[in-house]
This record gives C-alpha cells, structure tokens and sequence, in this order.
C-alpha cells in the first residue's frame, strides 16, 4: 500500500472549537482548550496517522482584531499556518452565539477572502452540533457558508461527542496525495515536551482564573529533567502583568496556586506517560504582551 500524506490547516473565529476538534482527531491533547477567547496564540502541529495515511493538521489561533503585539503574532500564525497546505478546514459554530441575520461576522469573511486570495481548497465543519435544538438549523447555516464559498464538501460535527468526525476524516483524507510519511508512527505533534508542558499550565490558569488575569499569564519551563526511574523533574515560572494579578494567581495561603499545579501536573504525567514532579513560581512582568523579546522567549513568536 502506497503511502499519502497531507497539510490541513484549520482555521475560525476565537471559541468555535478548533482546539478540541483536533485533539478529537488525534486522540490526545496537544492543544490546549477553555471556553475563553484566545486559548490557542500560536500553530500546533497535530497528527493523525492511520495505516499508510497520514494527516498533518496545523491548528491556529482564532482570528481577531489585534490590540498588542501578542494579538498581532497570533493573527499572523493564521496566515503562516495557511501557507504551503494541502487544504484548510474552516471550523464555524452551529449554534452562534451572535445572529447571522447580516450574514457572516467579519472575522470569518476575512478568513473566506483569505481562502479565495490564496486559491485555497477548503472544508468547512460545523461544530458543536450537540447543541443545536433544531438539526433543521443546519440548512440555513449550510446555505449561509455556501454562498460565501465553494467548499468541497460540508460535514456537521460535535468535537465533544465525536459525531461526524469519522466522515470528515474520509473527507480530509481525499487531499492526501502519494508521499512518504511526514513523521513516525505514534507522534502525535511536533511541539517541543516543555513547550506542551508549559501550554497545559496555561490551560490551568484560564480554567482557575476569571477576568482579565488569565489572558495576561505566560509560562515558561525553566527546568526539565529526567531521573533514571524516568520521573522527571518539571519547574515552571508563571509570568503576569501586575502585581495584584500575581496575589490572584497564588491565592490565599498559596491554595489557587497549588490547584493550578495539581490539576496541571496530572495532565502533563498523561501527556509524558510517567510521574511529574512539578513546582511552580509567580513573577510579575508588566506588559509582556507588547515586547517581542518576551513573546520569542515563551515560544509565541519567531521573529
């Protein structure tokens, strides 16, 4: 059997379920996940092999209007993550949370003039249809898109049920052109450990926290070990903007603190398949959204 493979970008508005669908696909969290704006600020690679194929999916961070240069970096890896593909996945909600009664919100009909500038091949996935009251919906939201774009096909699907995502696979797949496999069996992502150790403590924090807190943290690992047993030895700084967010983030006798570190260690001891032993800090770094040094050194930008 003939080895295939393919690029698929997928992309979408802030909060429509990009992250989830794709870890639904691979089976494993690579992406992080809230139901806050702006979880995702970078592409992650994820990849779903199955016998001779193989799937490449670049997830990217909801398209938005930028208010720092993070935001700015963020709507960026849009635009990289939809160079040099195969195809693009356009991931929209079935029920929005805004009325369509004026047609598509801005964000998604830039994203569509983006498809066409670039001559794209797309797949638009209706997400969270275990939401909708009505499957009826789902027509007029098909004739919406459709007259928006002419996607190949248009597949309905719950990230958090799993309904449909077998048939958008079989449709993903049909971009798969003969090629050997792009990575080896039983890799699931291309991002560094301590790059997806520090992203699942940022998850944590936007889990944990409410308000503005969350969207100024950053983490960086700063130490990453392994003993002979295996077990590794994980330290992390967590970074905010003001100082009164750094009291948030501890908490009262350190106890909003220790929880971030519990619920996060337990998903990174998944992640590595073995036992973590996690300690975390808290420093204060005013306006790190808005320095690129900063923003290069916790992975967010290249430049």
């Amino acid at each position: 059997m003939k080895e295939k493979s393919a690029f698929i970008t997928i992309i979408g508005r802030p909060n429509v379920g990009k992250s989830s669908l794709m870890n639904r696909i691979i089976a494993q969290k690579v992406a992080i996940v809230s139901d806050k704006p702006q979880t995702t600020r970078t592409k992650i690679c994820g990849i779903y092999t199955k016998g001779a194929d193989q799937l490449v999916f670049i997830d990217t961070p909801g398209f938005h209007k930028p208010r720092n240069e993070l935001d700015k970096n963020m709507n960026k890896a849009v635009g990289d993550g939809m160079a040099d593909v195969d195809a693009a996945l356009l991931v929209v909600e079935a029920a929005p949370k805004f009325g369509l009664e004026n047609g598509l919100p801005p964000a998604e009909r830039e994203l569509i003039s983006e498809l066409r500038r670039r001559k794209l091949k797309a797949v638009l996935a209706i997400n969270k249809i275990d939401m909708l009251e009505r499957k009826e919906e789902l027509l007029s939201l098909i004739a919406l898109y459709s007259r928006e774009f002419d996607f190949e096909t248009v597949v309905p699907v719950s990230a958090k049920t799993g309904d449909g995502v077998e048939e958008l696979l079989k449709e993903l797949d049909k971009f798969a052109v003969e090629s050997p496999a792009l990575f080896p069996e039983g890799v699931t992502t291309d991002q560094p450990e301590k790059q997806v150790c520090a992203e699942l403590i940022r998850e944590k924090l936007l889990l944990n926290l409410e308000r503005e807190v969350p969207h100024g943290t950053a983490v960086e690992i700063t130490r990453f070990s392994e003993r002979d047993d295996g077990i590794i030895d994980l330290e992390a700084t967590i970074y905010c903007e003001k100082a009164s967010h750094k009291g948030i983030i501890i908490g009262k006798h350190g106890a909003m603190l220790k929880k971030i570190g519990e619920d996060a260690r337990k998903d990174i001891e998944e992640f590595m398949g073995t036992k973590v032993f996690l300690q975390t800090w808290v420093k204060v770094k005013e306006k790190w959204r808005d320095s690129n040094s900063l923003l290069r050194n916790f992975g967010y930008t290249d430049t």
